[in-house]
């Protein structure tokens, strides 16, 4: 059934490819009319390829920015009905004014701006119709190309084609609910309230469902349009590291990311051209990572700064990144040879995305997994990084991140951090003390009952009581871990 769908599929991939004339003296507008034309999937594909000049030549990158914000409409009467139904009133009740022409035409939806009766100037995004069906079947061969993949290529357990492909999936489905967007929006709002660097819309919650979300409307310059940046007077140099920074700050501070910057989605303010900052819409994708995951990525990241390949060697494989019975000093001879050449550029040369491709090719014969939960964060890793070079081209990107990173995991340890953990988790700290006492009570009660037939069930006593004297071992060292909370927390207020 896989190979039939590829089959079909290939067949009006192809079909499309000659009529869109990409087999013949190809470039960036037919690729681009040529990836729109496939389905959504393949369309947001594109927009990661136009921040990607390390891949493609300028002229190409710059002409798939279409993609971002210029797909081809849907008829404007079947919007109004939807919106309509979703709100459960006309337009002209809903709205003091309503623009019929799109301000944005993206893969998934579709933007106009209006005017709320109390004058506040508005954007209205809705889902595309039927827009469901087509990325189920663009899925549908995603996932067949996978599994067919998967079978077919040696080497696949380490790409994980087929659980990448179900990430994207849970991600991409994400998309197609507004109402999640508008919490996304909302929190990531909160994160940056009192920020500079960032400045998220406001969500109308009453005016905000499953297929329509109306969001406060926002003045800025599109992120790409460096000649613009430029007549403004902002300082791009400043800019592109804010952007940096902004990024660190959502994985390592808030533990929650925009996942979806592609250039559509980002704007750069009017306001406050010498601390310039941004402006994001569409925060349907987000991402997060579990504690264990930002403590090792950090760690990874400080390693490869520092070139401290025999800490990142055994980082590689206490995390499973690689085989576990990998040679530590074979796996940082390779890592290395690896980075080495690259170290010997300036730090702001150094691109983040190639040095990824060499890392993976270089410990292919260490197994070398893709972790799929960091997939996400390596697309918007290779965004940003991509968006600040066209901002500012000599962008150290390492250069922020270094004493980022060694602050951050400096800051895992503090007292400070400790009782910050111990505030936030009170309720669960005492719900698990709470439990102490009748542990050790129903440990007793079984002793007891074992105790009279103590023949039969010697062993059984032996053991329990073993776990007793665990357990009033694991109850002074607990009582002692209480002490020493109390006295840091003590100390540090």
């Amino acid at each position: 059934m896989n190979f039939i769908v590829v089959i079909y599929e290939l067949l009006r991939m192809s079909i499309i490819g000659v009529q869109k004339g990409i087999f013949y003296n190809p470039n960036g507008n037919k690729l681009a009319s040529y990836l729109e034309s496939l389905g959504p999937i393949f369309t947001k594909f594109g927009q990661l390829l136009s921040t990607r000049t390390d891949i493609l030549d300028a002229e190409t990158a710059k002409e798939l920015e279409s993609l971002t914000d210029s797909c081809k409409p849907f008829n404007v009467d079947k919007l109004i009905n939807i919106v309509e139904s979703e709100l459960g009133d006309s337009i002209e009740n809903i709205f003091e004014s309503f623009d019929k022409e799109p301000l944005a035409a993206a893969s998934l939806a579709q933007v106009h701006t209006a005017k709320l009766k109390n004058g506040d100037q508005v954007v209205i995004k809705v889902l595309r119709p039927n827009i469901e069906k087509k990325v189920k079947n663009n899925l549908r061969l995603l996932k067949a190309s996978a599994k067919i993949f998967s079978y077919v290529y040696k080497d696949s357990y380490r790409l994980k084609p087929n659980e990448v492909v179900l990430d994207y999936e849970s991600t991409i489905r994400k998309e197609l609910d507004l109402k999640l967007e508008a919490s996304n929006t909302n929190l990531t709002r909160k994160n940056f309230l009192n920020s500079s660097e960032l400045y998220i819309p406001e969500v109308y919650w009453d005016l905000t469902t499953s297929k329509v979300m109306v969001l406060e409307k926002i003045d800025g310059i599109p992120c790409t349009d460096i000649q613009q940046i430029e007549k403004y007077g902002i300082n791009k140099k400043l800019l592109a590291e804010n952007g940096v920074m902004i990024f660190l700050n959502q994985v390592f501070r808030d533990n929650f990311f925009h996942a979806d910057m592609h250039p559509g989605n980002i704007f750069v303010s009017k306001t406050n051209v010498e601390n310039p900052g941004y402006i994001a819409v569409d925060c349907a994708i987000t991402g997060s990572l579990s504690n264990e995951e930002r403590y090792i990525l950090a760690r990874m990241l400080q390693s490869v700064l520092k070139q401290n390949y025999k800490t990142l060697a055994n980082l590689f494989i206490t995390s499973g990144w690689v085989d576990v019975n990998t040679n530590n000093i074979e796996l940082e001879n390779t890592l290395r040879a690896c980075c080495e050449p690259i170290f010997e550029k300036p730090l702001s040369e150094i691109e983040f995305g190639k040095l990824l491709l060499y890392l993976f090719q270089s410990t292919r014969q260490y197994g070398l997994s893709l972790q799929t939960s960091l997939v996400l964060l390596q697309k918007t890793l290779i965004h940003i990084e991509g968006m600040g070079r066209q901002i500012y081209p000599d962008l150290d990107f390492w250069g922020i991140a270094e004493p980022y990173l060694d602050n951050w995991l400096n800051e895992q340890f503090s007292p400070l951090k400790l009782k910050d953990y111990i505030i936030e988790n009170k309720e669960d700290i005492l719900l698990k003390a709470s439990e102490i006492p009748t542990i050790i009570f129903e440990t007793l009660d079984e002793i007891r009952s074992y105790s009279n037939n103590k023949h039969v069930n010697n062993d059984k006593v032996k053991d329990l009581e073993k776990q007793l004297s665990k357990q009033k071992y694991l109850n002074r060292v607990f009582g002692l871990g209480i002490i020493v909370v109390i006295a840091i927390i003590l100390i540090v207020t």
